[in-house]
């Protein structure tokens, strides 16, 4: 199993284009199932769990075809893939599927709004918290879904097609607005999903399905109103850029020192992130080609944050922030309001000579003078990725192992880093 050998102590300089959004991609490589026309997805990344969810989109009849990189190999044109799912030959998602990768639980919404049937299996436990799909099916029930649990599998029918419905989430769900908003393109009549997602992934989502015929008012809003229709059509749609990945960045550049710029990435979708590194004294300036991100010569500030719900501070840059947080000077506090087991990262970070408290859903993070390279090992996508921020200002060497976390969400991690002078290289197994 390969792993990542970080050398610290190198500020970094230069430009990093930031890709296509992971979090957009997944379910709008889902929404080809809506239709049996070509959907065509522009700018999308070249990662693991991509591949591996073209795989499980086959497995129902999805054909794709990637162009791949333009003639002049430019890194920051992403690839283009087009999905074509002119008969479903399958409507079940197995175990064996569904287990590799929990975002393929959401094929239930688009192949029972097609098909009108559908059995895929639940997904089972998730290493940063349960994340029950309860909020799936009741949303679907409330669109006249008749569901069933048989053996590990949800088994939903829908003899007569969805119907239109009020769907009210009693907690902020982007997985189930994503599915259910999916399925509701195809109900007959309206259907109005109540304290939706706001996040920006879900807004692509939406709008991709607009291009494709679907009626939706309310795209951005946690009201979302969608008119029915009989049919859906292809469409071309480019990928909003990572915003998790521009955050990613952008701290590191902040833990290290040295001056980036982030092409292609847009600050509308990060303003909580930018607000707390700007409290911490990293100098964040938006430019009409991204976001340059500086810090040069001076301390880091401690922050308190708290993860919420878009606008707020994502639960997806917490690990990434709590590393930066290491080398700031005094005690900052991380309540983690999001997924209950989301701090598996910590001990890791110790191992480098962190100091971090837990007690409950905060983590007190007392700044150090310096961290010294260790051995380490990822936990999951995020943490992964925090552990590389800290070795990149650690004294010394640090090996992250079980960095197949890093591939499924992080396009070309050791390049782009690379390319700004940290010294990254990937060790094979």
């Amino acid at each position: 199993m390969d792993k990542i050998r970080v050398t610290g102590g190198v500020p970094l300089n230069g430009a990093i284009h930031i890709s296509g959004a992971k979090n957009a991609t997944l379910p709008l490589m889902i929404a080809s199932l809506l239709t049996s026309d070509t959907l065509t997805l522009k700018n999308v990344p070249n990662l693991a769990d991509v591949a591996n969810l073209a795989r499980i989109l086959r497995n129902h009849g999805v054909d794709s075809a990637l162009d791949g990189k333009r003639a002049n190999g430019a890194p920051q044109q992403g690839d283009t893939l087009h999905l074509t799912a002119r008969d479903i030959v399958d409507t079940t998602a197995p175990y064996d599927m569904v287990r590799r990768m929990r975002a393929s639980f959401w094929v239930l919404g688009p192949l029972l709004a097609r098909c009108r049937e559908a059995r895929v299996s639940l997904p089972g436990g998730c290493a940063i918290g349960t994340r029950p799909v309860d909020l799936h099916l009741e949303g679907l029930k409330a669109l006249g879904a008749q569901i069933e649990l048989d053996g590990g599998y949800v088994v939903a029918k829908a003899p007569g097609g969805l119907q239109g419905g009020r769907v009210t989430f009693p907690k902020v769900s982007v997985g189930a607005t994503q599915n259910v908003l999916m399925a509701a393109a195809l109900a007959k009549g309206e259907v109005v999903i109540e304290n939706a997602a706001m996040e920006p992934e879900v807004s692509d989502v939406a709008t991709c399905l607009t291009k494709m015929g679907a009626r939706i008012e309310g795209i951005g809003s946690s009201t979302l109103h969608i008119q029915g229709v009989d049919y859906l059509e292809g469409a071309v749609h480019t990928v909003l850029p990572d915003r998790i990945e521009t955050g990613t960045y952008a701290m590191a550049v902040a833990a290290t020192g040295g001056e980036v710029m982030l092409e292609g990435a847009r600050a509308d979708l990060l303003e909580a992130p930018i607000g707390v590194l700007r409290e911490a004294g990293v100098e964040v300036d938006v430019t009409n080609s991204g976001i340059r991100v500086a810090r040069n010569g001076a301390g880091l500030a401690p922050v308190d944050v708290e993860t919420e719900p878009f606008p707020g501070f994502p639960t997806d840059l917490q690990a990434q922030f709590m590393a930066l947080m290491c080398k700031a000077d005094g005690s900052s506090h991380i309540r983690e309001t999001i997924f209950e087991n989301r701090f598996m990262h910590v001990q890791e970070l110790a191992r480098l000579g962190a100091q971090i408290d837990l007690e409950g859903d905060t983590a007190t993070v007392h700044g150090v003078k310096s961290l010294r390279g260790a051995e380490v090992m990822a936990t999951d996508l995020r943490a992964s990725v925090s552990l590389v921020i800290a070795g990149l200002v650690a004294e010394g060497d640090t090996e992250i192992n079980r960095v197949y976390h890093l591939d499924r969400g992080f396009e070309e991690l050791e390049r782009k880093l690379g390319d700004c002078g940290a010294q990254v290289e990937r060790l094979a197994a």
